[in-house]
């Protein structure tokens, strides 16, 4: 097709790849949601239906994106982890970032019933996203490593926080009492005062959320007495630690390429058909923009 005398306005445009044979962490955050959460009555300081919703949006992301094998969630943020060899979309960082979060914008808001029922949400909620590169495996888990660490620190803190505000203190009284303590401290004031033991905790407030996909061995049929079985790839939810070796060591296939052919061949599915569409809106037989 011949070239629109207006096709010089592409070059404008600037190249957004990430860096080749990296992890890429795609990292979504709730914008505003300190708002969000008191507008909509969440429990402080921790709603755990909040987060079911958040790990329901999570899911929904490594169920249509196969290059991405890991998700890691703590309060209104998720990290997905793409595996070094995608090429997903030619590895643009805007487009991945914008896939990634207006699914997950779009999983949240239709979502929304099932874990709220009695609660109509008054405003829509928006996430902002980020893509940072990681060269190797080390530095990768030492990223997983640093938000699971936050998440323990602020869960402490926030648990000490809102058990001293709920039993009378005021929101500068309780700051004061916490404020420059260390983790013992803290440990030890919700055991004397308030009879709560933290490890007691549930293990998704202390430790965030993993998701990842896991082969499972399914009975499909019995034949002759013999039980037919077939692999069926699921993604799964967890809350355990991932600093220690043990959590990797169990799920070799999330950092290997154990299952990274089938990602692969969707990954260049997807490439292909971006590609075609891009070829498309370079026609001059276009009469309005086309987003892919």
């Amino acid at each position: 097709m011949a070239n629109s005398k207006y096709e010089y306005v592409k070059s404008f445009e600037q190249s957004d790849a990430l860096l080749p044979h990296t992890w890429i962490v795609i990292r979504v955050d709730g914008r505003g949601f300190t708002r969000f959460a008191q507008v909509h009555g969440f429990q402080k300081p921790n709603d755990e239906q909040a987060l079911h919703l958040m790990n329901e949006c999570a899911t929904a992301v490594l169920e249509d994106i196969p290059d991405i094998c890991f998700g890691y969630g703590v309060s209104d943020e998720y990290s997905f982890v793409l595996r070094k060899n995608s090429t997903l979309f030619q590895r643009r960082a805007s487009k991945l970032v914008s896939i990634v979060v207006s699914l997950f914008s779009a999983t949240y808001v239709m979502k929304w019933g099932r874990y709220f029922p009695g609660t109509e949400m008054q405003y829509a909620p928006s996430f902002d996203g980020r893509a940072v590169c990681y060269p190797s495996d080390t530095i990768l888990r030492d990223y997983l490593s640093w938000r699971q660490v936050d998440c323990h620190v602020n869960n402490q803190y926030n648990t000490c926080y809102w058990s001293l505000v709920h039993s009378g203190c005021s929101p500068a009284e309780a700051q004061n009492v916490i404020k420059g303590t260390l983790a013992d401290f803290k440990n030890e004031l919700l055991h004397t005062r308030f009879g709560i033991n933290y490890n007691d905790l549930p293990a998704i407030f202390r430790k965030g959320s993993l998701v990842f996909k896991r082969k499972d061995e399914n009975i499909v049929k019995v034949e002759n007495g013999v039980p037919i079985k077939r692999q069926k790839t699921m993604v799964v939810v967890s809350h355990e630690d991932l600093i220690k070796d043990s959590f990797w060591k169990e799920n070799p296939s999330i950092l290997g390429s154990a299952n990274s052919k089938k990602a692969n061949l969707r990954s260049a599915a997807l490439t292909e058909k971006d590609a075609e569409t891009s070829a498309f809106k370079n026609g001059s037989e276009m009469m309005m923009e086309v987003h892919s």
